[in-house]
């Protein structure tokens, strides 16, 4: 078995391949154009893989690259379309992995399912940035708070995408009869499509989490706009018999009660204080307050 790296699709190595090995030349076009969707296909004489890498940069956004598997009875030819460090250790440490002479179906499945628990650290991270973002929305929700949720959201859609996509992978591969593929590696093809579907399980989870933070954080907000319109409402409320006494008195007219006393100012503060007492007991009796 002969298992070509090639770490840059424009390698002129991989045309000499093509030729080799007959490759098609749409799928050696797909090696050359990122971006593509995980998928497999058929052809004569091998199997076409597009895998997805997904990595976090330094600060938290997810990227991905892709890993184009070309897998015959006596060979396997990797393309690392993207400098992608996770992808070439993903693949060393599948190397050391495997054996002396390993078969090329042995090398095609750890090469799948690296790639499949690859998608594990990825959301733990997630899982813990929704538990924040949770206590964030409940304890003190800003709006960078709320950034930080659509943010998390736009990351999660994507990795849905990339997790659709490889469960179709999977699917594929455990149902086909690939004459390349020995009946003994069908258990470990099954076990690859139960990590991605447990996969896309815990990120559905994580999308209803994030829907339940977003809704907290609009309660949260709604709940302290609710306790200052309260309290304004409250303060003006308090405030309004004095408001009243102080206007009637304000009125440039004669004949006001008490107008042309020496005691005219104390009397009207003393209005003041026990109408807004009065008010205050008011409000608590009937536990607006």
């Amino acid at each position: 078995m002969e298992w070509h790296k090639i770490l840059d699709p424009n390698s002129p190595e991989l045309d000499r391949l093509a030729e080799r090995y007959h490759l098609h030349p749409l799928h050696i076009e797909d090696c050359r154009h990122r971006n593509q969707s995980a998928k497999i296909e058929e052809n004569s004489g091998y199997l076409f893989t597009v895998m997805k890498g997904v990595r976090l940069d330094p600060d938290g956004a997810l990227q991905t690259a892709d890993l184009d598997i070309f897998f015959g009875t006596d060979f396997v030819i990797t393309v690392v379309e993207d400098d992608c460090p996770e992808i070439r250790s993903l693949l060393e440490q599948v190397s050391r992995a495997s054996d002396k002479d390993p078969r090329a179906d042995q090398v095609y499945y750890r090469i799948i399912d690296h790639m499949v628990d690859a998608y594990l650290p990825v959301l733990d991270h997630f899982d813990e940035a929704v538990d924040a973002l949770e206590d964030q929305a409940l304890e003190d929700p800003t709006p960078q708070t709320l950034a930080s949720i659509f943010e998390t959201k736009r990351s999660l859609i994507v990795l849905r995408r990339v997790l659709v996509n490889t469960r179709d992978v999977a699917s594929h591969l455990q149902r086909t009869e690939s004459p390349y593929i020995n009946r003994d590696m069908w258990p470990f093809l099954r076990d690859v499509y139960d990590h991605v579907a447990r996969n896309l399980d815990t990120l559905e989870m994580l999308r209803d989490l994030l829907t339940g933070a977003l809704d907290v954080y609009l309660s949260s907000v709604a709940n302290r706009t609710n306790q200052v319109m309260k309290v304004l409402t409250v303060l003006g409320t308090v405030a309004l018999p004095a408001v009243v006494v102080s206007s009637i008195y304000g009125m440039n007219v004669k004949g006001l009660p008490g107008a042309e006393s020496p005691y005219a100012l104390g009397i009207v503060f003393a209005v003041m204080v026990v109408t807004t007492v009065a008010l205050l007991w008011v409000l608590k009796r009937f536990r607006w307050l």
